[in-house]
C-alpha cells in the first residue's frame, strides 16, 4: 500500500513510519522541513500545512493518507500561539483535503488525528465515542478539525477520526517532562489529583492507526487505554516505577501560573473509554498503567546501557 503521512517527524508519526515500513508500504511523508531525517525509503514532500495544498507529488499514487501534523499544544498560550494551534489543524485539513479533491485518483482512507479534548472537562462522566464535545478552546479546535477532515466523506474517502489520549513513550510526549521531578522524589499530584487522565502506551496507539488502515472502521475513534487512572492514581503509579516518593503535589493556582491558561487543560477530566476500538476486536497490549510504565521505563533503561 502507498502510503501519505502528515507529522512523520513527530512521536506518534516516527513509531508509525517504523511499523508501516516493516509491513511493506511505500511511504511518503509531507513536513515542513526538507531537511526532516527520515528512515531510509520514505519520501519526503515538502508541505507547511496551515499555508496552503501539499504538492501533488505528494499524494498522488496514495491509497491511504494519515494527517498527524500540528502545532503542540504543551507550551504557553498567549492568541498567537492559539491562532497557529487552530490553523495548523483546521486550516492544515481543509488545505490537505482539497488536494485529494483534485486528484484523478483518491485515496481509500483518511486517518485524521485528533485528541480527547474534543469532550472538554467532564468530571467523573464515562465518556465514549457518542459523547457530546465540551465547549473550550480545544473542544472547539477539534470540533472543527474533524468537521474538515469529514468533508473528504463527501470525496467517497473512508475518514477515521482519532481522539488521541495522553501519549505514554520515554522519547516525547508528556512523560519525559514528568520523569526528572518523580526522578529527584519531588513529583507530586497536580491540583487536588481527582480528574481523570485518559492515557495510552505509543506502541497501541500506533497499532490502532495501524487497525485504522486495514480495517472497515470509521468515524471516531478514541485513541486511549480502556483503564483511566485519576491524576493521583498516575502519580502513585509512575513513582513506583521510578521507586521515588510522591509527596509535593503542585496546588491548581501554581499550574496556572506557570503555563497561564494552558494550566486548565492539565487540570481537565476527561475519563474516555476506547469503545469502538474495542468493539472492532483490538486487542490492548497495555490495558493497565502500571505494566505500560513499566514496559515504557525499561526501554528506557536498555537504551541508556
Amino acid at each position: 500500500m502507498n502510503i501519505t503521512i502528515s507529522g512523520a517527524s513527530g512521536l506518534i508519526g516516527r513509531r508509525l513510519l517504523k511499523l508501516l515500513a516493516q509491513d511493506g508500504h511505500s511511504l511518503t511523508a509531507l513536513s515542513r522541513h526538507a531537511g526532516t531525517n527520515l528512515p531510509p525509503g520514505v519520501r519526503l514532500s515538502v508541505w507547511d500545512a496551515a499555508r496552503g495544498q501539499p504538492a501533488v507529488d505528494g499524494l498522488r499514487d496514495a491509497d491511504a493518507v494519515i494527517h498527524l501534523a500540528g502545532v503542540p499544544v504543551a507550551q504557553r498560550w498567549n492568541a498567537g500561539v492559539k491562532q497557529a494551534i487552530r490553523e495548523s489543524r483546521v486550516a492544515g485539513t481543509r488545505n490537505l483535503v482539497l488536494a485529494m479533491a483534485a486528484l484523478p485518483r483518491k485515496p481509500s482512507v483518511l486517518i485524521c488525528s485528533s485528541a480527547t479534548g474534543y469532550y472538554g472537562s467532564r468530571g467523573d462522566e464515562l465518556l465514549t465515542e457518542t459523547s457530546a464535545p465540551g465547549n473550550d478552546f480545544l473542544s472547539e479546535v477539534c470540533v472543527a478539525w474533524e468537521k474538515e477532515a469529514r468533508a473528504a466523506e463527501a470525496l467517497g474517502i473512508r475518514v477515521v477520526r482519532v481522539r488521541t489520549g495522553i501519549v505514554l513513550d520515554a522519547r516525547g510526549g508528556a512523560l519525559p517532562r514528568m520523569l526528572p521531578p518523580f526522578k529527584m522524589g519531588i513529583g507530586g499530584k497536580l491540583g487536588s489529583g481527582k480528574h481523570w487522565m485518559s492515557w495510552i502506551h505509543l506502541d497501541d496507539l500506533a497499532t490502532i492507526f495501524q487497525l485504522a488502515l486495514t480495517t472497515p472502521v470509521a468515524g471516531a475513534i478514541n485513541g486511549v487505554a480502556p483503564n483511566p487512572v485519576t491524576n493521583a492514581e498516575f502519580t502513585r503509579v509512575l513513582a513506583a516505577a521510578v521507586h521515588r516518593p510522591a509527596i509535593f503535589p503542585m496546588p491548581g493556582f501554581a499550574l496556572k501560573l506557570i503555563f497561564g491558561e494552558m494550566g486548565e487543560i492539565l487540570l481537565a477530566s476527561q475519563r474516555v473509554t476506547p469503545k469502538a476500538a474495542e468493539s472492532a476486536g483490538f486487542p490492548f497490549r497495555y490495558p493497565e498503567l502500571a505494566p505500560a510504565l513499566a514496559d515504557i521505563l525499561g526501554r528506557s533503561r536498555q537504551r541508556a546501557v
